[in-house]
C-alpha cells in the first residue's frame, strides 16, 4: 500500500528534524544520508514550523547548521523510535 502524500509530506517532515536533532544538520550532510534534492531538503527545513517544530539556522551560511530548538507539540523519543519506520515509508532504507 503507497502511503498517501500527506502522511509522506509528514513523515519527511519529521524525519528531518530527527536527522538535524541527530548531528545530521547541514543540506550537504542530510543529502549525504538520505537521497533527497537540495530544495526540498530546504523546503522540508522551512516547513517545519507549520507543526510547531523550532529549527533555526546558526552561523556563518558556508560553516552554519541547522538545530531543532523545540520540538513543539512532538515527543522526540517518539520520533527517534520511530525514525527507521519513518525513514523505510519514505523509501530511504531498503526493507
Amino acid at each position: 500500500m503507497t502511503p498517501s502524500k500527506t502522511k509522506t509530506s509528514f513523515y519527511r517532515r519529521l524525519y528531518l528534524a530527527y536527522l538535524i536533532d541527530s548531528g545530521c544538520n547541514t543540506i550537504p550532510k542530510i543529502q549525504s544520508n538520505i537521497e533527497i534534492p537540495r530544495r526540498t531538503a530546504q523546503d522540508t527545513i522551512n516547513a517545519l514550523h507549520e507543526l510547531d517544530i523550532e529549527c533555526e539556522f546558526t552561523g556563518a551560511l558556508k560553516n552554519g547548521h541547522y538545530q531543532i530548538v523545540s520540538w513543539g507539540p512532538f515527543d522526540s523519543h517518539w520520533v527517534k523510535e520511530n525514525a527507521e519506520r519513518m525513514a523505510q515509508t519514505l523509501g530511504y532504507l531498503k526493507k
